[in-house]
């Protein structure tokens, strides 16, 4: 059974079995109305039912085909897609890609033809002759701080990359990320991760929403949470927003109160 509802109106969850329709989730994961200077960001993470972000370091075996679709439904509503230099690393990172079937909705919102995607790091440790840098569709942008070695900026310009100063020392400051591609036009936004730089946007208080998709498994091993890092005087209150269920896993969203 597929259920996709507003939790305001839960009387209105039951449909067929069909398969939802990318048009159907493009509507439910639309992005809210943003004003002439709002930007909006908003996380996708994966989680067992035992808390696990990752098996052996990946997401890709907690995850499952309607994860998946989402997945591409969210990277296609966002201008940009914001990633930590180590998922880029054991991930395999590539461009985005243009998908026929949002492209129509992409030109109507006045968006380019795919995401984005934008690196945050520190180190500037990032292999650029990897096709994310040498062969993207929207050139890829590396968000790193003042500090960053001179030698890698300088490579990483060579290799087409956009470097975004974002901070005043090596780290990347997360307000300064968010409103650095605001200006840029990348105003909706979207972080697939991985957990420590999501745990940096929460302590920093930048995150507008988190989906998450729960999972049915049991991993136990000490793998890692979906937000690890500082942790935050006062624990952050969302408002749940909708949830979609598919052969046990839930995808929930929920938003900034």
């Amino acid at each position: 059974m597929r259920r996709l509802f507003p939790v305001t109106d839960q009387t209105s969850a039951d449909r067929s079995d069909r398969p939802w329709s990318l048009d159907e989730l493009a509507e439910a994961y639309a992005y809210p109305e943003l004003g002439p200077d709002g930007h909006w960001l908003r996380a996708n993470m994966v989680s067992t039912l035992d808390g696990a972000a990752q098996h052996d370091g990946r997401s890709q075996p907690i995850s499952g085909e309607t994860d998946m679709q989402i997945f591409g439904t969210l990277r296609a509503l966002a201008d940009v897609i914001v990633v930590g230099a180590e998922t880029v690393r054991q991930e395999g990172y590539r461009p985005a890609r243009a998908r026929d079937a949002f492209a129509e909705r992409r030109r109507a919102s006045g968006q380019g033809p795919a995401a984005a995607i934008a690196v945050i790091t520190a180190s500037m440790e990032l292999d650029f002759s990897l096709p994310l840098f040498t062969s993207p569709l929207v050139p890829t942008l590396v968000l790193t701080g003042a500090a960053a070695p001179a030698e890698r900026v300088a490579e990483a310009a060579k290799a087409g990359a956009e470097v975004v100063l974002a901070g005043d020392g090596a780290a990347v400051d997360p307000v300064r990320a968010v409103r650095e591609l605001a200006a840029r036009g990348l105003r909706r936004q979207l972080t697939e991760g991985g957990p420590r730089l999501l745990g940096q946007f929460v302590a920093a208080d930048v995150l507008d929403e988190l989906c998450l998709t729960i999972s049915p498994m049991l991993t136990a091993g000490d793998a890692q949470r979906i937000a690890g890092g500082p942790s935050v005087t006062v624990p952050h209150r969302l408002a749940a927003a909708g949830v979609l269920e598919e052969a046990g896993f839930l995808f929930t969203s929920y938003r900034r109160i």
